[in-house]
């Protein structure tokens, strides 16, 4: 795998990228509230990030080619859409779970993240599964330090998720992140034998990283919709996703999508 490693003035730019990234989703977070729609959302996403000079990643991804590729300027998932939800006229009612996910070039340099909310008053079961979504995310903040294998946190992850009763998506995983939204390595919410002798990597300070679980109710099993992006899950159960851009430091690592 070509895993690039960026120095740490590249890695200030990837923070500043990600300050704007930042604050989009906490615009978001606070505006979603009953009776808005997704595409409303959207558009002020796009409209905060407009206003500090970046440009969005997801619009008419992967080509790029005006009209061809995702709809949207984000992705808006909505209750058991687990990931690459378009935005559109759906209105969003009180309970429901949204994950805004929201990526984004300034400088010639990346940042992607993403966040789930509950509209109004969600569901206790609702509330669970944000609440263990980010437990996961912040665990492999936790154990993301030079030399540790990745298996060793997608483990441990995994093990948090399924503890709580609920299921880790097999299907999308997160990625490197640098020049390019997608870069090497694969990194995986989970452990398999698969990621043990063919995928597993260690990790060296100025990795940068995209970490996000995508964490289901029910059962792992996903399906794609006939609009060929917005991903359900299998059973109609609630999904998470929860997302960071990550640097690993010489002595840990440090979240360039935290707003700080």
């Amino acid at each position: 795998m070509g895993i690039s490693v960026k120095s740490q003035t590249e890695i200030d730019a990837m923070r500043r990228v990600g300050r704007v990234v930042h604050q989009t989703l906490q615009a978001c977070a606070a505006a979603a509230r009953p009776g808005m729609t997704t595409a409303e959302l959207d558009q002020l996403a796009y409209d905060t990030w407009t206003k500090s000079g970046a440009e969005g990643l997801f619009k008419n991804y992967p080509t790029y080619e005006p009209g061809k590729g995702f709809p949207g300027n984000t992705c808006i998932s909505v209750n058991d859409e687990v990931v690459h939800g378009i935005p559109g006229p759906r209105l969003l009612k009180d309970g429901d779970v949204v994950s805004i996910d929201c990526g984004l070039r300034m400088g010639g340099w990346c940042g992607d993240s993403a966040i789930t909310v509950a509209v109004g008053k969600p569901s206790e079961e609702a509330a669970r599964l944000i609440r263990v979504a980010y437990e996961t995310l912040n665990l492999a903040i936790s154990l993301i330090r030079p030399g540790r294998r990745w298996s060793d946190i997608a483990k441990p992850m995994q093990q948090h998720v399924e503890s709580n009763g609920f299921s880790c998506v097999r299907e999308f995983v997160g990625h490197g992140i640098g020049r390019r939204m997608h870069e090497d390595p694969k990194v995986p919410n989970f452990f398999s034998r698969e990621l043990e002798r063919f995928g597993d990597f260690y990790l060296r300070a100025g990795m940068t990283l995209a970490v996000e679980p995508m964490v289901i109710a029910g059962k792992p099993d996903v399906v794609v919709l006939e609009d060929g992006w917005t991903v359900l899950s299998k059973d109609s159960t609630l999904a998470a996703h929860v997302e960071h851009t990550i640097a690993v430091t010489p002595n840990g690592c440090s979240v360039l999508t935290d707003g700080a």
